[in-house]
């Protein structure tokens, strides 16, 4: 299994942000043209990129849609985008806008047979986010935590054609605490589903443990080490080429 790396956009009020704990009131601005950003990601040799519009998150619809296009303008890459997806119509209009995948996080637990139908119908294009505390699922912009453990969620998806799996330790998430490897382990090896590593990775070390991992990890989400410089791109991609198939 190759592994790949998806610098992470994410959006609030047209700018590019990190939250801390995924507070909205913890942002930091690291940019103000998204679009400069993600160009900047992919001419330094990023394939792929993670785009999240934080204030559809907690409104339930596309907010920052001008930023996202104007990212989709700006670069060839494939980008996953997730935040307020959770009607078919608005999958449907982000994959025909040019997303090359929806990321579905509050309705992968409100409406699991969307989820299902979808990625039936849309093979490799719908990833589910489940997002967690001490590994119980947090939705609605991580405002609220629910009593199902991240693992079994992961399980109703199973067989469904689901393309990839976005977990994030949001207790670590812009912290630069160190990527949870166990909970991200134990869902790669909870289901088939390949498991995108997220929160909390703070160098290239934390790259290579998943790496290293006794699991089938498929990748990881760099966020605010990368904005702050402890990730470098260079030295990141080289480690995820050695992932050891």
């Amino acid at each position: 299994m190759s592994f790949t790396l998806y610098p992470a956009i994410d959006l609030k009020d047209g700018q590019c942000v990190r939250l801390l704990r995924g507070e909205m009131d913890q942002a930091t601005v690291f940019s103000d043209s998204p679009a400069d950003q993600a160009k900047a990601f992919r001419e330094a040799g990023f394939t792929h990129l993670h785009v999240v519009d934080l204030n559809g998150a907690f409104e339930g619809k596309a907010v920052n849609r001008d930023a996202v296009e104007a990212i989709l303008k700006a670069t060839d890459a494939p980008v996953q985008l997730g935040g307020g997806i959770r009607t078919r119509a608005q999958i449907d209009a982000w994959l025909e806008a040019g997303i090359s995948r929806v990321i579905l996080g509050t309705a992968a637990l409100r409406d699991p047979e969307l989820v299902k139908e979808a990625a039936r119908a849309l093979p490799g294009q719908v990833v589910v986010g489940i997002d967690a505390k001490h590994g119980m699922v947090a939705v609605e912009g991580w405002a609220e935590t629910s009593d199902i453990k991240a693992t079994e969620l992961a399980k109703a998806f199973e067989g469904c054609g689901v393309a990839a799996i976005v977990a994030t330790d949001i207790g670590r998430a812009a912290l630069k605490t160190g990527v949870n490897v166990p909970f991200t382990a134990e869902l790669a090896n909870t289901v088939s589903i390949p498991i995108i590593a997220s929160g909390g990775v703070a160098s290239v070390d934390d790259i290579r443990a998943l790496i290293a991992a006794d699991a089938p990890i498929a990748g990881s989400i760099l966020g605010r080490a990368l904005y702050d410089g402890d990730i470098v791109a260079g030295e990141s991609l080289t480690a995820s080429f050695q992932k050891i198939s």
